[in-house]
């Protein structure tokens, strides 16, 4: 994927992994699902970011979160994803643990006529977010070929 900036310049799998990143802090600050924030920013918008990406990752996480927040006027929602089950769950994942979670499905199961922007959109809004984000089963915690499959095979 080339960045719209710099043609000479490629989108790499770094700079999708802190928008995956940054989309996991915004959905948890927010208690809302990741498809959410996905949603509410436009293609062309994504596009935009992840070609700013490597100079964003070096700006305060906290910041680029209320940039978010405010510039794409996203609001608070209900879903707390660290409720778990404590009985269940020893420790909740962090946000850099799901921005890699996320990464490795969207570089996996990339077709063909896709770049990253495209394969984040249709992943974040498969139902198999659902089972990943629930963390008291531990379907995160798989191996990344056997989310990729899953996801392949339609769920768990």
């Amino acid at each position: 994927m080339t960045n719209i900036f710099f043609q000479d310049e490629t989108v790499t799998q770094n700079d999708l992994y802190f928008l995956c990143y940054m989309i996991e802090r915004v959905a948890r600050k927010l208690h809302q699902r990741n498809c959410y924030v996905v949603n509410k920013i436009s293609k062309q918008e994504w596009l935009r970011l992840i070609s700013l990406a490597n100079v964003l990752h070096c700006e305060n996480p906290l910041k680029i979160e209320d940039e978010w927040i405010d510039e794409y006027q996203l609001e608070t929602g209900n879903f707390d994803i660290t409720m778990v089950n404590p009985e269940l769950v020893e420790h909740i994942p962090t946000e850099t643990q799901m921005g890699k979670v996320y990464m490795r499905l969207v570089v996996d199961t990339l077709q063909p006529q896709e770049n990253y922007v495209d394969g984040l959109i249709r992943v974040y809004n498969d139902s198999i977010c659902e089972k990943i984000d629930d963390y008291n089963c531990g379907a995160y915690y798989e191996p990344s070929y056997v989310i990729a499959r899953a996801y392949n095979e339609g769920g768990f």
